[in-house]
């Protein structure tokens, strides 16, 4: 297959419950979306197109062909090598509230061991020295960096709140911008897609089995795989958001909200909603 063959992307916001939309719409028979993300705009782009399209291998049936890399929306020279390559996709972007999906990513790397208790090493403005958590909830810069390329009914921007608030509405709403009928919620969405509250091996035991991932990921699910996991895991103990440090956060990202209104973006809760005056 060729470029021309893929109708959309899923750009982004980490830990926005956009993994949640690639299953729903993996769900569909219609739709054909590889695993995991490629990240190839982004990280990748040195392999090469044919290394890009060869990832993609689509089902019969298959009527959309897309991908959801988290890390294209915020990952300033990804933009303008998607338009080079694939000016006539759908656009998807889910995001959350910036301080919620700063905190929620910090905790996602304290899991996987990457960074330290010391919570305002990474989040607070005035300590970080390396504000990766916070640049990626700037919003307004990324969409207003896509736009520059893509036009406007392109895009179609949703939220985490509206996942959470009304999951139906929201996929019903996405699927419509790609050009698809209503379709009923796979039943692991009624499930919470998040990793955040639950157990978690010691760091230690991690660290030591990485090399065995490959050997026993046909294992897992299993009974017994999952009677030894529940004899080892622990629940993670998060460093707390506390009120001084959320309120510099907020501060810091004041911006977003003023910026996504000059480009008429307005989310709600109540489901997508695509840059004012635009049709889906």
């Amino acid at each position: 297959m060729t470029t021309d063959h893929i109708d959309f992307l899923v750009v982004g916001a980490a830990k926005s419950a956009t993994t949640w939309l690639r299953h729903q719409l993996q769900d569909d028979p219609a739709i054909y979306m590889p695993d995991p993300e490629l990240h190839f705009f982004s990280r990748e782009y040195e392999r090469g197109l044919d290394w890009y399209t060869d990832q993609f291998t689509p089902h019969p049936g298959a009527r959309l062909i897309g991908e959801k890399s988290n890390t294209y929306m915020d990952t300033p020279i990804a933009a303008e090598r998607m338009f080079k390559a694939l000016p006539h996709v759908r656009l998807v972007a889910v995001l959350r509230d910036p301080v919620e999906r700063a905190y929620s990513d910090y905790c996602m790397y304290f899991r996987r061991g990457s960074v330290t208790a010391d919570i305002e090493a990474y989040l607070d403005p005035e300590r970080a020295a390396d504000k990766r958590f916070l640049s990626v909830s700037r919003y307004d810069l990324h969409l207003k960096r896509l736009l520059s390329f893509y036009p406007a009914d392109a895009l179609y921007v949703t939220s985490y709140e509206s996942v959470a608030s009304h999951p139906q509405a929201t996929l019903d709403g996405i699927r419509h911008h790609l050009g698809l009928a209503p379709r009923a919620i796979a039943p692991q969405a009624r499930k919470k897609i998040n990793d955040s509250t639950s157990e978690l091996l010691p760091l230690g035991i991690r660290r030591a089995l990485a090399p065995l991932k490959p050997l026993v990921a046909p294992l897992r699910g299993s009974r017994s795989f999952e009677a030894v996991r529940t004899l080892l895991t622990a629940p993670v103990q998060y460093p707390p958001l506390e009120p001084t440090l959320r309120k510099r956060m907020e501060q810091y990202l004041a911006p977003v909200s003023s910026g996504l209104s000059e480009m008429g973006i307005a989310l709600t809760d109540s489901g997508g909603k695509l840059p004012q005056g635009q049709e889906a």
